[in-house]
């Protein structure tokens, strides 16, 4: 899932195939940031002398990356900023537009953004030229967190999605009302904390009432291969159904 010179092809996030990297860096905001695997994967790519990650997690604009899905002929699904937030206070608001124009003119493409910083996001949303093609997310890690929803369903996004993860407790009485896609997962990694089994159970329960796709990452835990992605003896894949980048 990882950048440099190359493009990022076959990304391991599971919900996505490829990531994209105009910014690196960030700073942590909530308590979902404790265990960031982006800060431990920026720590380790500027000791194997990735030039991208010079400055390790401190945020970094990277204009050079900014053409770089234009270069990608196959339509893939690509994640905005695996390794930064693109709504972080330190990114000008006028590079966030640039990275908005480049999303349009890859029309062939469906790009994933996701962010924490949802407060700008809202505040910044009726000055973008949102493309069809562009997959809006905030994350929720607790309950004390869902006005994040709130604002992101406040967007003109095409597609609104949910990264419930790291699930660090009960979302009950979720309001999923105009939202397309929820994902859910618990935190890996080391110290990883626990996911409940009737919390991802609670969250499923919901989408299913309000006919939002559903999709099921991982539990987590130190070892997320051992512990898996399967609910009920099968995994969750579920998208948002598109065509032509508009839903249906």
């Amino acid at each position: 899932m990882l950048e440099g010179p190359q493009m990022a092809d076959n990304s391991s996030i599971e919900w996505t195939e490829a990531t994209w990297n105009p910014v690196t860096g960030c700073s942590k905001i909530s308590p979902g940031c404790a265990h960031c695997y982006a800060e431990r994967m920026a720590k380790r790519l500027k000791g194997m002398g990735n030039s991208n990650y010079a400055n390790g997690f401190e945020l970094t604009l990277q204009p050079h990356m900014l053409r770089r899905p234009l270069e990608w002929k196959s339509p893939k699904r690509v994640f905005v900023n695996s390794m930064s937030d693109l709504f972080h206070k330190d990114v000008p608001t006028e590079y966030i537009e640039q990275v908005f124009s480049v999303m349009r003119e890859a029309h062939w493409h469906q790009f994933q953004v996701l962010t924490k910083r949802s407060s700008r996001l809202e505040r910044l949303s009726p000055f973008l030229d949102w493309p069809p093609n562009v997959w809006m997310g905030v994350s929720v890690e607790s309950k004390e967190y869902t006005f994040r929803i709130d604002h992101l369903r406040s967007t003109s996004a095409a597609v609104k999605f949910l990264s419930l993860e790291p699930l660090l407790g009960p979302l009950e009485e979720l309001n999923l009302t105009d939202i397309d896609w929820a994902i859910v997962g618990g935190e890996s990694g080391p110290g990883a904390r626990p996911c409940l089994r009737n919390w991802v159970v609670s969250i499923r329960k919901q989408c299913k009432a309000a006919r939002v796709p559903f999709f099921f990452k991982q539990w987590g835990g130190f070892n997320k291969k051992k512990s898996g992605r399967q609910l009920d003896g099968r995994t969750w894949d579920e998208f948002p159904v598109v065509r032509n980048t508009v839903l249906v």
